[in-house]
C-alpha cells in the first residue's frame, strides 16, 4: 500500500511511538488522525505536524467514543490504515508481601485497555476499511502493538503480559479473518523503547537498562517503530506476522 495521501488513524498518537509513526506517515505524503485521550497534547502535536494531521479525542476502551474517532479519520478519504500503540502498564504481584491474592482490579485494568482496546481497534478499524474500493488486492492495513513481554514477561507483569500475549495470539487469527476483506493485520513487538515514559529515569537507570540490549547497545528509537510501522503498512505481502523490535534483547525475571 502506497503511503501517499491514505489515511491513517494513530492510537496513542499524542507522544511517543504513535507520534513518531505519524510523523513517518506524514513524510512519506499521507494524512494522519491522531487519536488519544481528551487529556493529552493530541490538539497541540496535530498542528505541529502540519496539515495532515489531525486530532479526535477518544478513550479506546470506550466503544462509542473510539467509533466517533475513527469517522473522523474515515471521512479524511477513507480510512485504510491503522497503527495501534495505545496502552499501559500497571505493576502488579500474584501475591503481595503479606501473602495477599493481587489486585484483580489491577489486572482487569490492563486487560481493559490493552487487549480489548486492541480488539476494538482491529474491529472498529475493520469495519471502515471494508467499506473502502479494493486497490491492488487491499482494502486496508492494521498494525497492532505487543511488547517483548508476551514472551518474556518480568515478574510485577502478570497483567501487562498476558495482555500483549493475548495480542500477538490475536494477529494470526484476525489476518485470517479479515483476509476475505483484504485487511492485513500484523503486530509489532517492541523491546526496550526510549519513550517519554523512561525519559523521567535517572539517567543512570537508563544506562543500566540500555547495557541489557545485545546490539545496537543502547534503547530504542521511537524513530525505527514509526519506520517499521510505516514499512508493514507498505509491504502488500506482510500478513499475520508479530515482528520484534528489540535489538536481540531477552529479558530477565527481573
Amino acid at each position: 500500500m502506497e503511503l501517499k495521501g491514505v489515511s491513517t488513524a494513530i492510537t496513542g498518537g499524542a507522544s511517543g511511538l504513535g507520534l513518531a509513526a505519524a510523523q513517518r506517515i506524514i513524510d512519506a505524503g499521507g494524512r494522519v488522525t491522531l487519536i488519544d485521550l481528551p487529556t493529552s497534547d493530541g490538539e497541540s502535536v496535530a498542528k505541529e505536524l502540519g496539515a495532515n494531521a489531525q486530532f479526535a479525542a477518544a478513550d479506546i476502551t470506550d466503544r462509542e467514543q473510539f467509533a466517533a474517532a475513527l469517522d473522523t479519520a474515515d471521512r479524511d478519504g477513507g480510512l485504510r490504515a491503522l497503527v495501534h500503540c495505545a496502552g499501559a502498564g500497571r505493576r502488579m504481584r500474584i501475591l503481595d508481601k503479606e501473602g495477599n491474592a493481587g489486585s484483580s482490579d489491577d489486572f482487569e485494568f490492563v486487560i481493559r485497555l490493552n487487549l480489548i482496546g486492541s480488539f476494538n481497534a482491529l474491529a472498529l478499524g475493520a469495519e471502515r476499511m471494508a467499506r473502502q474500493p479494493d486497490v491492488d488486492g487491499e482494502r486496508g492495513a492494521i498494525v497492532l502493538t505487543a511488547s517483548v513481554a508476551a514472551y518474556e514477561g518480568q515478574i510485577g507483569q502478570i497483567n501487562y503480559a498476558a495482555s500483549k500475549a493475548g495480542i500477538v495470539g490475536m494477529t494470526i487469527v484476525a489476518a485470517r479473518d479479515l483476509a476475505s476483506k483484504h485487511i492485513r493485520v500484523n503486530t509489532i513487538a517492541p523491546g526496550i523503547m526510549d519513550t517519554p515514559l523512561l525519559g523521567r529515569l535517572r539517567d543512570d537507570v537508563r544506562d543500566s537498562l540500555a547495557a541489557t540490549v545485545p546490539n545496537p547497545h543502547r534503547l530504542g528509537k521511537p524513530a525505527e517503530y514509526g519506520q517499521l510501522a510505516a514499512s508493514i503498512i507498505e509491504n502488500a505481502y506482510l500478513n499475520g506476522e508479530t515482528i520484534r523490535l528489540d535489538g536481540a534483547i531477552r529479558m530477565a525475571p527481573r
